[in-house]
């Protein structure tokens, strides 16, 4: 049923159709030599009734007034030209355009353009409070914020647009700045760019010295490089003004609901976003087990499979507390899912097995590994056995149970590795492009990740914890560099590529790595953690150096020198076609390694790495490598 707002605006605008062609033959003739009034009335009607036709077709009645927009004035641009050419191809077909000047119908459209228009915007402007706006504004009593808005201009008018901060009972703007330099003195709906990044100081102090105080800076969208993040945090934080972000709620005709500044908008990029359609026929109605289940990046792997109605998940961990926190996480929210929890240590070769052949995973997830260098170097043995010895465990006993697939998740710190850490893991990886090349039935994925932002041990919640305690903040290096990328970035990566690695079976021993744009200086991203807290970097909290320790680098790399790298048919998802290993060559290194592991011979383990790894010794700082200097001694490489 129409409502009576719907008919009045079709009336109104057919209205101002036939107005227009009145207008229009008022303009070209005058009024005292008007044609004949029956031939005025033909024209006049023929258009209104045209336009009724066409403007129903266009759907112009249908808009809502009181959000009149640029979408709006494009329709009523359209369809009116639509009209008028409509009415000259019926006035052609009667009289061959007899009598009709050809200027009456260029008139008629720009004037039948303005009289639709206009009562829209005016009934826009009163709704909005009309030419006495900023009056009643004033006058209402109740203070506002004082903002500062920080994007683009593209992004600032966005934001401006949507929760019409003109006017807004909540916030006065006071300008933007842009990201860019060059465009100060620019408006944006009235709102002028005041300034750049790299001036803020100056157009904080202008307003400080008209009697203006900031309370708010408020993100319109991220900049694409950290850097200029970094600046802006830092910046703000010598003038104790909190940032806040525009949340992504629903539009409503309400003012801008804010929240605190994410981990995601750290990154100086726009969050990777993967495509998941094709992962429902991927774990859909099948079992589906997660090592290192309890993780960050295994529970949230665990989430997202969750969300595809596998028949069953398995769930493995060795730790119980992080085993029963993800259990409790989801059964209540797949209550119908058959959920089975195992504490298990994936370096039991045995107790491995019998649980896969128990439970006969489709796909098996592979996330548990020991993953900090410093503890790997000080735990040789330990970190081998689990990165090593626990992978081959758990993708043989995914052959022997039929898996139809295994993914591995791997480390940037595996390209040229440094560290011991990063050594284990490209062995594994190499283990399992081994398998993956000898055509088993079973396939194998690597996919390889930079730094996770906010897991568990990782270099965010550190900082945050420093930063609540006064600091200092420790940095290894001034120089010290890493990729990052979101733990759903992580996850999705996972999911995405297992179901591009299983449908593409001519491509075997594959490494797939995510485009995480460029790496985030480590002591740019601890200014702004220090800026975020409202605190002031060098001066409320200090950044303290401690140099690199060992097994670090000061910068990762995606790709070895000796990598291709090609596209993976996932956006933005690169496969880098690392050196295979023969299975049976891999099968002997990681059995030396193993024998090296349970006689606890650190030294021997460092040495069947290196040779298994010829660049090993090369992507290491001497100073900084126990890998190949053990407690000064030398050694032989073992072959």
């Amino acid at each position: 049923m129409l409502s009576w707002k719907i008919i009045f605006a079709r009336i109104h605008d057919v209205a101002m159709a036939g107005i227009a062609m009145l207008i229009a033959v008022c303009a070209r003739y005058g009024l005292e030599s008007l044609p004949a009034s029956q031939k005025v009335a033909t024209w006049v009607f023929l258009t209104a009734a045209i336009a009724a036709l066409v403007f129903y077709l266009f759907g112009l009645g249908r808009g809502m007034w009181r959000f009149a927009s640029i979408s709006d004035a494009k329709a009523i641009f359209t369809a009116s030209a639509a009209s008028i050419l409509l009415f000259l191809i019926v006035m052609f077909l009667i009289n061959r355009l007899e009598g009709l000047p050809r200027t009456v119908p260029l008139i008629a459209w720009f004037v039948m353009v303005v009289l639709l228009a206009a009562p829209r915007l005016a009934y826009r402007l009163a709704k909005n409070g009309g030419i006495l706006a900023f009056d009643r504004l004033s006058a209402n009593g109740a203070k506002r914020d004082n903002i500062l808005i920080f994007g683009t201009a593209s992004q600032a008018d966005t934001v401006i647009r949507t929760y019409d901060l003109e006017n807004s009972m909540r916030f006065k703007v006071h300008g933007i700045i842009d990201y860019s330099s060059g465009k100060q003195g620019r408006n944006v709906r009235g709102i002028p760019i005041v300034g750049d990044v790299s001036g803020l100081d100056q157009v904080l102090n202008r307003l400080s010295q008209d009697g203006i105080h900031i309370d708010l800076a408020i993100l319109a969208g991220p900049s694409e490089k950290h850097e200029m993040l970094g600046k802006l945090f830092e910046a703000i934080s010598n003038w104790n003004i909190p940032i806040r972000r525009i949340s992504n709620a629903a539009l409503t005709e309400g003012e801008p609901d804010l929240e605190h500044v994410r981990l995601t908008d750290l990154l100086g990029r726009p969050p990777v976003k993967l495509n998941t359609e094709n992962l429902q026929s991927l774990i859909a109605g099948k079992v589906i087990a997660v090592t290192g289940a309890g993780g960050s990046i295994g529970s949230e792997i665990v989430r997202q499979v969750a969300e595809q109605h596998p028949s069953r998940l398995i769930l493995i961990d060795n730790s119980e507390h992080a085993l029963y926190q993800i259990d409790r996480t989801i059964r209540p929210l797949h209550g119908r899912l058959p959920v089975v929890s195992i504490i298990a240590d994936i370096r039991n070769r045995d107790h491995v097995r019998r649980l896969m052949m128990e439970n006969r995973p489709s796909i098996v997830f592979h996330a548990a590994a020991l993953k900090h260098v410093p503890m790997v170097e000080a735990n040789v043995c330990e970190g081998v056995h689990t990165n090593v010895i626990g992978t081959r465990n758990v993708a043989d006993a995914a052959i022997e149970a039929g898996a139809d697939a295994m993914v591995m998740i791997s480390t940037d710190k595996a390209t040229r590795p440094a560290s011991l850490m990063g050594a284990s893991k490209r062995v594994a990886e190499a283990y399992c492009q081994a398998l993956d090349a000898s055509s088993a039935t079973t396939r194998f994925m690597t996919v390889r990740f930079g730094n996770v932002l906010g897991s568990t041990g990782s270099v965010v919640p550190l900082f945050k914890e420093q930063i609540g305690l006064g600091g200092p903040v420790t940095v290894t290096h001034p120089e010290m560099r890493r990729y990052f990328m979101t733990i759903e970035e992580a996850t999705t990566l996972v999911l995405q590529s297992a179901a591009v690695g299983i449908s593409q079976s001519d491509q075997r021993g594959c490494i797939f790595v995510l485009d995480m744009g460029e790496p985030v200086r480590i002591v740019d991203l601890a200014r702004t953690l220090i800026a975020l807290a409202g605190m002031r970097p060098e001066k409320d909290i200090p950044i303290v150096f401690t140099g690199l320790r060992p097994g670090e680098k000061l910068s990762e790399e995606l790709f070895d020198d000796g990598e291709e790298k090609f596209a993976s048919g996932i956006d933005r998802v690169f496969v880098a076609s690392a050196r295979v290993l023969g299975r049976e060559m891999a099968e002997s290194a990681i059995g030396r390694l193993e024998q090296a592991v349970l006689s606890g011979d650190d030294m021997a383990v460092r040495a069947i790495l290196a040779a298994i790894l010829p660049n090993l010794a090369a992507a290491r700082e001497p100073e900084t490598s126990p890998l190949l200097h053990g407690t000064g001694r030398q050694f032989r490489v073992v072959q």
